[in-house]
């Protein structure tokens, strides 16, 4: 648990603080989104997650830990109507559908920033091709191995530049169907 999950979570310090909020979107059992909470004591962070069973023990494990500035949100990331200066994500969604999530939700000068394993090429190009849709930045892509077995996790920087289109976020569901595509054939 120490030497996977919450080094991989503490990779993306230095990319998220000192911001004064941040959503982990997809939070699963808390991580990065608790880890980054307790590391950072002023930032608020909520987990936002789509699964009512997952959302409930994030806010019961933040209360036992005595987490205080962390919460959950118990929400598909479509659909939460929340505004914060970092968009966080581990092991969530292809790049497209992670950038179409987060730019909605970001305050203007906000940052994004992705936890991925191996990174096609064909999902990079989607993954730049959203981000220029969506007012953000090409990414920067950061190497990270914080466990032996890591060597091919990276995470993917990207800040909010402009405004997001006013047709997004689309309905729930419909960024995961008909992802964002570099190449409309594809």
């Amino acid at each position: 648990m120490r030497d996977v999950h919450l080094a991989d979570s503490l990779a993306g310090l230095d990319f998220v603080g000192p911001a004064g909020s941040l959503a982990d979107l997809g939070s699963g059992a808390g991580l990065p989104g608790l880890v980054l909470a307790a590391a950072l004591p002023g930032m608020q962070v909520v987990c936002v997650e789509a699964s009512r069973r997952k959302a409930d023990w994030i806010e019961r494990t933040a209360s036992r830990c005595g987490i205080a500035n962390a919460s959950a949100e118990w929400s598909r990331a479509e659909e939460w109507d929340g505004v914060v200066d970092v968009v966080v994500a581990r092991a969530l969604a292809a790049l497209p559908v992670l950038c179409e999530y987060a730019a909605p939700l970001l305050a203007e000068g906000g940052r994004a920033v992705f936890w991925k394993g191996e990174v096609s090429r064909a999902e990079e190009a989607d993954g730049r091709y959203a981000a220029s849709v969506l007012g953000l930045s090409a990414p920067e892509v950061v190497p990270v191995t914080p466990y032996p077995g890591s060597e091919r996790r990276s995470l993917w920087v990207f800040d909010r530049v402009a405004a997001v289109p006013e047709r997004f976020p689309r309905r729930a569901g419909i960024a995961l169907k008909r992802p964002l595509r570099a190449v409309a054939s594809q």
